[in-house]
């Protein structure tokens, strides 16, 4: 929804806690990747998981992205509903309820000349999705997922991935459409060493898979992954065609605490949780933004802009300790930890055109996919 700009509130009018996007620096780091991808002539599919948004997702598209990533078959269902025509659910889907959804989905986009692809990483997965889509007289994109370091969903590079490309030949409403080869874990590695590292290996990995799967005659179209840590290697490697980082939108402090590889673009922070401070004595000062109002999976939140201390308070209170406490009714800009799962928090975005300081309140930016758990 966006505001009548004579009408435009001040950044003062939010309450808190409340979950705030500054519209400039998102900009920013969109135009930011889409140059980078543009220059290296790479496609790039953001993840949604990150911000969850239809609007968003669309203005990421009107930028350059060919669509969006989501993890979960509601998310992708949340962002159809909203207009995205592009989606690919970058998991493994193996409930037959979930891929009856899933093949209503496609037979829909495929009537609006769009898609949804999936990945998958078992012969009864492929079995059970070919069904799923034959009873509607539907088809899609799959990708064969390699675990390529994440331990986590994929098979092995190398011969078990061209077993399951033949089976997915096998059924003529699927197309092989190439592989999915994310490495999650390497994103968060602290080092720009580590992590050049950790994705050559990812890289001789998917060219291993590649050349046995054209050995046994199966062209690979596409080498779909990455993230916001590691994508430039990915895109520098001539083996990837597609990128999917997603928390570059926002950025987050655990990100910030990665060191930056000089090739790599910047990124600003763009997402923080307004709080007021509503207690203080002689010790320590309490704000009203506790665990209910951003994730802590990552670690808690830093304070912008401040030497202040961000404490566990529970779930309603931080506690902020430092040389010079805040006042009685101050406001405090928070940067989460993680971004995903503290956008999952929110109902809206507020989105700030002009700064956190003396900005005013341009749109509130709906998050459709929140807890899009199926």
């Amino acid at each position: 929804m966006s505001l009548a700009p004579n009408t435009l509130p001040g950044v003062d009018s939010i309450d808190t806690p409340a979950l705030v996007v500054d519209l400039d620096a998102m900009e920013r780091n969109i135009a930011t990747m889409a140059a980078f991808c543009r220059q290296h002539r790479i496609a790039w599919r953001p993840h949604a998981k990150l911000h969850k948004s239809a609007a968003l997702a669309q203005l990421l598209v009107q930028a350059g992205a060919v669509g969006a990533c989501v993890q979960k078959t509601a998310e992708a269902e949340a962002l159809v509903a909203g207009g995205v025509r592009d989606v690919y659910i970058s998991n493994e889907v193996v409930s037959l309820p979930k891929l009856e959804r899933i093949a209503r989905m496609a037979r829909s986009l495929q009537a609006q000349n769009g898609q949804v692809s999936i990945a998958v990483d078992s012969l009864e997965g492929i079995r059970r999705l070919a069904a799923a889509l034959n009873a509607v007289g539907a088809s899609m994109r799959v990708f064969v997922e390699i675990d390529v370091g994440q331990n986590r969903c994929g098979v092995q590079p190398g011969a078990p991935a061209v077993t399951l490309a033949q089976e997915v030949l096998r059924h003529p409403c699927l197309q092989f459409a190439g592989l999915q080869a994310y490495h999650g874990k390497a994103q968060h590695l602290r080092s720009a060493g580590a992590r050049r590292n950790a994705i050559a290996a990812v890289v001789a990995a998917v060219q291993h898979t590649r050349q046995l799967l054209e050995a046994a005659g199966i062209r690979v179209p596409l080498v779909t992954g990455a993230g916001t840590g590691s994508f430039i290697h990915e895109a520098f490697s001539g083996v990837y065609g597609e990128l999917q980082p997603g928390s570059f939108l926002f950025m987050d402090a655990d990100y910030a605490a990665n060191e930056r590889d000089p090739a790599a673009p910047v990124f600003e922070h763009a997402l923080f949780v307004k709080t007021q401070v509503i207690s203080v004595c002689a010790t320590h000062a309490v704000c009203d933004a506790g665990h209910k109002s951003h994730a802590i999976d990552s670690g808690l939140p830093r304070v912008w802009n401040s030497t202040l201390e961000y404490g566990n308070g529970g779930d309603e209170h931080g506690i902020l300790r430092g040389a010079t406490l805040p006042s009685l009714g101050d406001t405090l800009w928070l940067v989460p930890g993680h971004c995903d799962p503290t956008v999952n928090l929110y109902d809206h975005l507020v989105g700030v055109r002009g700064g956190l300081q003396h900005g005013v309140v341009e749109r509130h930016i709906r998050v459709d996919a929140r807890g899009a758990l199926t």
